[in-house]
C-alpha cells in the first residue's frame, strides 16, 4: 500500500485568517501555486484559492488590502491523513472534484498537501493501473467539462456559437 506520506508536498506555505488578499496573491505568485492553507498555529481552518480571491474578492469589488482571507476562504475543507492509502485518496479527489487536499497527521496538524500532480509525477511510468487511476480521477474532477453559463452576465461578453471557431473571442 502506498501512503499519502510517500507522495505529498511537505513544508507548505500557510497564511493566517487575518492576512489580506494581496499578501495571499503575492505568495501564490512567488510560489507558482493556486491554493494556500489558512492556519491558526498548526491547525488548519481553511483554504484560499486564486479563484476564491477573484470570485469572492475582486468580482465583489472588495478592498483587496483590507479584505481578510477569512472573508473569502473555504472554511469547511476536506483533509486526508498522511497514513491514508493514495489510491483511496484518488477516489476521494474524484468524488469531491478537487485536485488537491491538505494532509494532516493524527493530531490534526497540517503536515503537507497532496495534489493530483504530485501523484501523477511520482507514480512509476510503467504502472499502467496507477496511470489509469490518475486519469480516471482527473475525468471525475473535471466533470462537467463545460462551464455553467446559465447565469452569464453581459460583462463577460457574447456567447460564441458551439459550431463556430472562436476568432480571439472569449469563450
Amino acid at each position: 500500500m502506498s501512503t499519502v506520506a510517500n507522495f505529498m508536498t511537505r513544508g507548505v506555505r500557510t497564511m493566517r485568517p487575518d492576512d489580506n488578499l494581496v499578501a495571499a496573491s503575492k505568495a501564490m505568485q512567488e510560489l507558482n501555486i493556486g491554493a494556500v492553507p489558512v492556519c491558526e498555529g498548526e491547525r488548519l481552518v481553511g483554504m484560499v484559492t486564486d479563484r476564491d480571491i477573484i470570485v469572492r474578492g475582486v468580482a465583489q469589488e472588495l478592498d483587496l488590502r483590507k479584505c481578510k482571507l477569512s472573508d473569502v476562504m473555504s472554511a469547511h475543507v476536506r483533509t486526508v491523513r498522511d497514513v491514508d492509502d493514495v489510491q483511496e485518496v484518488l477516489r476521494e479527489m474524484g468524488k469531491a472534484q478537487v485536485r488537491r487536499l491538505p494532509v494532516v497527521d493524527r493530531n490534526d496538524h497540517l503536515v503537507g498537501i497532496i495534489s493530483l500532480g504530485d501523484i501523477a509525477a511520482k507514480q512509476a511510468h510503467d504502472e499502467a493501473q496507477a496511470q489509469q487511476q490518475v486519469g480516471q480521477s482527473l475525468c471525475d474532477i473535471s466533470e462537467p467539462a463545460e462551464p455553467d453559463r446559465s447565469n452569464q452576465a453581459t460583462i463577460s461578453g457574447p456567447k460564441v456559437a458551439a459550431n463556430t471557431k472562436s476568432q480571439g473571442q472569449p469563450v
